[in-house]
């Protein structure tokens, strides 16, 4: 099956995504003057946007793919929780799995950006909002949703931010879940990576790889080929797929060689907001369509090639993935 048929697959595909909910937050302003109160600048609001951010915005390339995703995840009894709720809903997602926790604040990443009249306006900082889940309650939540979850699930997704909700037991379980349903499991941890073991593959960048190992790799290959292979024996997972941002990806599994799979496109991005999440939504959709990881491991190379393009927290379309695909072929 070609690349072009993989993704006609996506269809429906029916993607179970336990997931920390995040609010991306973007503040758009022009730039006037220095301020007389401090050497920093004077912005004139123009705007602002709140977007699908964490495993929200996993969930949401999923459904621009062509997928069903269908999100569980904790949200603050707050406004940027209402709001994420209605987000999900406006954008076709089913948020039935989203439930309230009493004293967590939903996540919030606000980014200033600022530019002149006829510029590209640029990110100049950002503000992080955010607690921690609480432990007891709300992990039962998810558990007690895994046990009693009914209907088709082609593959689960797991993106973990580290706000708690996501612990070992509840992973675990979320492998197990999916182990049953004989589908593939994906995980995409910020920080937990080496507490989870049996998924079907992980999909960390260099860095976290780096920090989970305690290596620094560079662009040393013989040390990103000894931290791969070890990280696919701790972890017990059928393949590795490590994003090295302008040097591309790397994919591992047992008993095979490593590919590695130069970046499509330019390496001149706009904006690397919330790529890793496209690409394990792409990954994951892929495994679910029957892809083998490197099919599936191309295919997130070139969803990521378009997302790194786009402005802000972006989704890619099936469309817009199909005519990459289509060209790179004509390419070759």
């Amino acid at each position: 099956m070609s690349l072009l048929e993989r993704i006609d697959a996506f269809r429906g595909r029916r993607i179970l995504v336990l997931a920390d909910l995040v609010a991306d937050e973007f503040v758009y302003g022009r730039s006037e003057r220095v301020s007389r109160e401090a050497p920093v600048l004077i912005l004139r609001h123009d705007g602002a946007d709140l977007l699908l951010g964490g495993g929200g915005n996993a969930a949401h390339n999923i459904r621009t793919l062509g997928g069903a995703p269908i999100p569980l995840g904790a949200l603050g009894r707050d406004g940027h929780g209402q709001k994420l709720r209605a987000l999900l809903r406006a954008k076709g997602i089913d948020a039935s799995g989203t439930f309230t926790v009493p004293g967590y604040v939903t996540p919030v990443k606000t980014r200033i950006l600022a530019g002149g009249t006829h510029s590209t306006k640029q990110q100049v900082v950002r503000i992080d909002r955010h607690s921690r889940v609480p432990e007891g309650a709300p992990q039962r939540h998810l558990l007690k949703a895994l046990r009693e979850f009914r209907g088709r699930v082609d593959a689960v997704l797991v993106s973990d931010y580290g706000f708690g909700l996501l612990t070992p037991p509840v992973v675990e379980a979320a492998i197990a879940f999916a182990r049953r349903r004989r589908a593939p499991v994906t995980v995409d941890s910020r920080h937990g990576l080496l507490a989870f073991r049996g998924m079907t593959a992980v999909t960390p960048n260099e860095p976290e790889l780096e920090d989970a190992l305690g290596v620094t790799i560079g662009h040393d290959r013989r040390l990103l080929e000894l931290a791969g292979r070890r990280m696919l024996r701790r972890l017990g997972a059928r393949a590795v797929l490590v994003t090295r941002g302008s040097d591309g990806m790397a994919l591992f599994e047992p008993g095979r060689p490593t590919v590695h799979i130069p970046i499509h496109g330019t390496d001149q991005v706009a904006d690397v907001t919330g790529a890793g999440d496209t690409v394990i939504a792409t990954f994951t959709l892929a495994l679910s369509a029957g892809a083998v990881p490197v099919e599936a491991a191309r295919l997130a190379n070139y969803a990521a090639s378009i997302v790194v393009t786009k402005r802000g927290t972006a989704t890619v379309s099936r469309a817009e993935l199909k005519a990459v695909v289509a060209t790179a072929d004509l390419d070759r």
